[in-house]
């Protein structure tokens, strides 16, 4: 190794606090390295990059950079800011742009809200340069701009669009390799639609639907990462005769429209090639009755061989659900010791108010603790079956605590947590160092009524005019950042925000949490105490997590701006953008 090469390779290393992987050499002489399945694998050796929309395959978030930390951020400023599309016939919440950029050695890659990609050359410590714009030329009419990312593989990026296409685009020229339509209508007219961003694993791009709630049943499948043809297909809901079809008790045919979208993206473990994901609520939403029994594989976590697309466990965390507590969001894989004994991991921040801990092996129930301040939909989780102490497997429509379980004629009932849960979407982080994991998301109760679910015939199909609506109302509704220790599950810091956090926590050996909040703020905490150390307001909603990442020995972090929320509003005169901000020390 050349003198040049090991002091590239040391200052590197003394950034990182770490040995990195030879990928910094490509940074600094400008070689190109294909972001291959062992890059990806050990996503977290390369502290400089960011290569996947939560970090890496077991989606923890977390960067062993340290140049950052809590004696320095207060040295924090902008460096560069670029402007990039997306601000097209937006509706009232903006552009939903909930993504951070992709980083591999010095170039970013990010998309906007209609899909269109980016690749940003961001080597000049002053200023960001794009290379190309990769338009998929999106019809926006009918249609909303979301996106929760991109996918890095090989020599190409992937991207999920609004009208239900899935893209390949060369990293180099921006050309579009591959287009192929992949989410449709159903039988009744409701659209497919992509929620989350795809994974790219095993020569195999990962897509899933998330419009569950608009009655279409949610549905995870693998792609031919050269070709983009289909290779295999599995839906949450069950059809009659596949194993959880039994489940469904109605003579209406509610799988049909059952729901259970996806719309954060799975995580994968390489070595038993399972792709583990959350999925969405049953639908009618908040009507149990219209579709009595356990609603199976809705609100569960559910691991797929990534090989041929079969179930291989799951768990369900609320059965017969209609309080809208959804399972969609982030599945982090980690190893811990418990109990004396090495656990390989499957932990969630669930949208009903635990944080759980499965093995990943099985799917098996391992422990769970409250870290919402208010919850009051059930008295507790079964220690052996992490079921709700309440839930009764005799009962086709579960009752759990009554006084707020709204079921047909019972009039309005107060729930804790809010029907936005505490954490939903919003990605998630992990201390593996710490053992500590970090959740960002939304508190309170509200109140609400069930509606009544009138279907077309027995053949299925909701008649949305004829059902009579959900009524519903928000109090304490305010938003948090959690620390919960994932050895006790016990929390171990709060801060409780006025505005919601609608974006994500990243974690950083530096001892920072980052996350970026609704009112336009960036905001750096103390990753033990949740203190803060550091806030900026870029006068923009943000909605995506911030990300961080190195060049040429100096460490940066980047937000990108999106769309208010409207659930309530409690700022106002605010503009959305499409905005990428990007930060480092004087």
């Amino acid at each position: 190794m050349t003198s040049k090469i090991c002091r590239t390779l040391s200052v590197a290393a003394l950034l990182a606090g770490v040995s990195l992987s030879t990928s910094v050499l490509a940074q600094q002489q400008g070689y190109k390295i294909t972001v291959n399945k062992d890059r990806l694998v050990n996503a977290q050796n390369e502290p400089q990059n960011w290569l996947m929309m939560n970090g890496d395959y077991g989606s923890q978030r977390y960067s062993k950079l340290t140049q950052i930390n809590k004696d320095t951020v207060k040295n924090m400023r902008l460096v560069w800011a670029m402007a990039l599309g997306g601000m097209q016939d937006v509706p009232q919440n903006g552009p939903q742009n909930e993504v951070n950029p992709l980083v591999d050695n010095g170039f970013m890659y990010t998309t906007d809200g209609w899909g269109t990609v980016y690749k940003i050359d961001a080597r000049n410590p002053q200023k960001g340069e794009f290379v190309w714009t990769s338009d998929s030329g999106v019809q926006h009419e009918g249609l909303s701009p979301l996106t929760r990312g991109i996918a890095l593989y090989n020599e190409m990026v992937f991207a999920n669009l609004p009208d239900g296409r899935v893209i390949a685009i060369n990293r180099d020229s921006g050309e579009i390799i591959w287009d192929k339509q992949v989410a449709v209508a159903n039988e009744f007219g409701s659209k497919e639609k992509f929620l989350t961003a795809p994974i790219a694993a095993e020569d195999r791009l990962i897509v899933a639907n998330g419009a569950g709630d608009a009655a279409t049943r949610g549905w995870i499948a693998s792609l031919d990462i050269n070709k983009g043809t289909e290779q295999w297909r599995w839906y949450v809901v069950p059809k009659p005769g596949d194993p959880g079809s039994e489940t469904w008790k109605d003579k209406t045919n509610a799988w049909k429209t059952g729901g259970g979208g996806l719309w954060q993206t799975g995580s994968y473990d390489p070595a038993t090639k399972q792709t583990i994901w959350g999925t969405g609520n049953p639908v009618p939403i908040y009507d149990a009755e219209a579709r009595p029994g356990d609603n199976l594989y809705t609100d569960s976590a559910v691991a797929l061989d990534i090989t041929n697309g079969k179930l291989a466990w799951h768990f369900q965390y609320t059965p017969n659900d209609n309080w809208d507590y959804d399972e969609i969001g982030v599945h982090m894989l980690y190893d811990l010791p418990i109990n004396g004994q090495m656990r390989k991991v499957v932990a969630h921040f669930g949208r009903n108010g635990f944080y759980y801990s499965l093995d990943r092996t099985n799917g098996s129930f391992i422990q769970a603790g409250q870290y919402v301040n208010d919850l009051n939909w059930t008295k507790g989780l079964d220690p052996k079956t992490g079921k709700p102490v309440e839930y009764d497997p005799k009962l086709d429509v579960q009752r759990y605590i009554p006084e707020t379980r709204p079921l047909r004629g019972e009039g309005i009932k107060r729930t804790c947590p809010t029907w936005h849960g505490g954490v939903a979407h919003q990605p998630v982080a992990y201390n593996p160092v710490k053992h500590i994991a970090y959740g960002v998301g939304t508190e309170g109760c509200y109140s609400g009524d069930n509606n009544v679910t009138a279907y077309k015939s027995p053949e299925g199909g909701i008649d949305t005019k004829a059902t009579v609506a959900h009524k519903y109302s928000s109090d304490l509704y305010y938003g948090a950042i959690t620390a919960v220790d994932v050895i006790t599950h016990k929390n171990i810091a709060k801060a409780v925000t006025e505005i919601e956090n609608r974006s994500g926590a990243t974690a950083t050996a530096g001892g920072i949490v980052w996350t970026a909040l609704q009112d336009g703020a960036l905001v750096a905490y103390d990753d033990e105490k949740l203190e803060e150390l550091w806030r900026i307001n870029l006068g923009t909603p943000l909605k995506g997590a911030p990300v961080t990442y190195a060049i040429n020995g100096k460490q940066y972090v980047a937000v990108q701006s999106s769309g208010r929320h409207l659930h309530p509003v409690k700022f106002d005169r605010l503009e959305h953008s499409s905005y990428l901000f990007v930060f480092g020390l004087n």
